[in-house]
């Protein structure tokens, strides 16, 4: 079986590596999921040829926080995020969260996944907590095999709430789990999919929803598993519940997670524009990763995240789309493109702001240090074959070519791209998803969507 390829003449090859190298009219030689040489006149007489003729070449995009069941509720004026607070989104939201079950999260999933492939995505994080009486617990199974379907490298995270309403949460009765159970799926889907391997297409992230959401048992629970296990641990923090945190334990969000172990290398959280500045150090120190979600930050009228000032204080950042509740769309161009514009507006106020293509390695080498991916997030000789492309051919990109690192944030490139390829696979080519059905699948999942929400 022939697993070689050859990217022929690309216009730019932008490797997001240690130099901030750019092979202008240079070629890639692919073999299995594997980089084996970047170079001008590669030849090899057995590989499968892809001309890359007036394309610019970039690694695979790294989403690093997502809730792919909400796809099902966009675009919906009834839960409309910019007038509610987030407690009081929550509260809504969670009744209709309480209606999905198997096939929502299937062909939810299916939506986001295509979504974030067709825009230059490559590995997804989701952060999946929707589990319902009637649902069963078997949902991350069935975002396994809607990413093997689509052939996404997918990082699923297996989200909990166990606080019930009674006792401050937002969650009703009926999409609440004891700890034990939560612990003991987190371990079968651990010994089921995770695999720890380079190159592997699935990984599990034990992930409690939120702190406001879940007893303290929950999260010291979860360290202890994921530590025992060798996985990595992620959350909301920094999202607005400060203020119920302190009335309730009489501490920042931050505080009480770094007491119970909650904070590390292995830990990323998701939002953190609640962070104080004197919490920026606590989590550079700590090596915890922040994914940094745009859109639902402006749709919900929060502060612009001060990257500049983590960035001096070693914080990891990398970027989500957040769920399609408050976002509408899981296209990460996009969040890219509206994360490097918050940051020049924010700038005005500093004087200096993050460039497009620092907001790129954001997207791609830091997404893949923030889910222990060392293997990924740049194109190099050794590192996985995830990339995207664009075509520069076209007349709206005139007068742009000359600088392919800042093309995509900059000038707001944010369709979709020309191909997308995952472990040295195609998965996206001129405007058509490879190997499925795309027309059928969207049928079955209309149908889906309209049950679900008629029910």
């Amino acid at each position: 079986m022939n697993n070689k390829i050859l990217i022929k003449n690309a216009r730019a090859i932008v490797s997001c590596d240690i130099e901030d190298r750019v092979y202008y009219d240079c070629d890639m030689l692919i073999e299995g999921p594997e980089i084996k040489e970047i170079g001008q006149g590669l030849s090899c007489d057995e590989a499968t040829v892809i001309n890359a003729k007036d394309k610019f070449v970039y690694p695979g995009l790294i989403n690093t926080h997502h809730h792919f069941f909400q796809t099902f509720i966009r675009n919906m004026e009834s839960i409309d995020y910019p007038n509610m607070t987030v407690v009081e989104w929550l509260d809504k939201i969670y009744r209709i969260f309480q209606k999905v079950d198997s096939d929502v999260i299937y062909y939810s999933s299916l939506t986001a996944m295509a979504d974030l492939v067709k825009h230059g995505c490559t590995t997804a994080f989701d952060h999946q907590y929707c589990y319902t009486k009637k649902s069963g617990k078997e949902l991350v199974d069935r975002q396994m095999e809607a990413a093997s379907l689509l052939g996404l490298r997918y990082h699923a995270g297996r989200g909990t709430n166990t606080l019930p309403r009674s006792e401050g949460s937002t969650i009703p009765d009926n999409m609440l789990e004891t700890t034990d159970e939560f612990i003991a799926d987190c371990e079968r889907i651990i010994d089921l999919y995770h695999d720890p391997k380079p190159f592997s297409m699935k990984q599990i992230v034990v992930a409690p929803c939120q702190p406001i959401n879940s007893y303290r048992d929950t999260f010291i629970e979860s360290v202890a598993l994921a530590r025992s296990k060798g996985v990595y641990l992620h959350t909301h923090l920094g999202e607005g519940e400060n203020e119920l945190m302190m009335e309730r334990w009489g501490k920042r969000t931050l505080e009480w997670c770094q007491e119970i172990g909650f904070v590390g290398k292995d830990v990323f959280v998701a939002h953190g524009w609640e962070l104080e500045p004197f919490e920026y150090k606590i989590v550079g120190d700590t090596n915890t990763g922040v994914s940094h979600c745009p859109t639902p930050a402006v749709l919900g009228g929060f502060p612009i995240l001060d990257m500049k000032s983590m960035q001096e204080n070693n914080v990891l950042i990398s970027l989500g789309c957040d769920g399609s509740a408050t976002n509408d769309s899981s296209n990460l161009l996009d969040s890219l493109r509206l994360a490097y514009m918050m940051q020049a507006y924010h700038s005005k106020a500093r004087g200096t702001s993050v460039t497009p293509y620092e907001m790129l390695k954001i997207a791609t080498i830091n997404g893949a240090k923030t889910l222990g991916r060392d293997e990924l997030g740049s194109l190099e000789i050794g590192k996985g074959a995830d990339l995207f492309m664009i075509d520069t051919s076209v007349l709206e990109l005139t007068g742009t070519l000359h600088d392919p690192k800042n093309i995509l944030a900059k000038t707001g490139v944010t369709g979709p791209v020309w191909l997308t390829m995952i472990n040295g696979k195609v998965v996206f080519k001129d405007g058509q998803l490879v190997g499925v059905d795309e027309h059928k699948l969207a049928q079955e999942g209309e149908k889906v969507w309209t049950r679900f929400i008629n029910s």
